[in-house]
């Protein structure tokens, strides 16, 4: 079942400071697309495996991938709101939140797709 998280980016440029593995788009339409990205392939999990000290022990439920995962942004005065839809187990999603955006985002809402 899919679940619909609604997300903001208070400071975009906060989150695109956030680390190795941030958001690099400028607008919340490349934000969208680089976290639908996210969802949808491992890219972004294998690079960062990669980076890990033993890359063979990071837990292999970590990378899973939806295919059919979308995402709508768009742009609020300063910030940035972001619609997500996955099936993606919520501590994946925010793993890969957490790689793109670091602690600058915030979750809205939460419902049933």
């Amino acid at each position: 079942m899919a679940t619909r998280y609604y997300l903001s980016l208070p400071d975009p440029a906060k989150a695109r400071a956030a680390g190795e593995f941030a958001f690099s788009s400028q607008g919340a339409e490349g934000l969208a697309q680089e976290l639908q990205d996210a969802l949808r392939t491992d890219a972004l999990f294998e690079r960062w495996r990669a980076a890990q000290d033993d890359p063979d022990g990071v837990d292999p439920a970590l990378g899973v991938t939806d295919p059919g995962a979308t995402v709508s942004g768009s742009q609020d005065d300063l910030h940035v709101d972001l619609i997500a839809v996955t099936s993606l187990p919520g501590a994946v999603f925010k793993h890969r939140l957490r790689l793109l955006a670091g602690s600058t985002w915030e979750l809205r809402d939460v419902a049933a797709a």
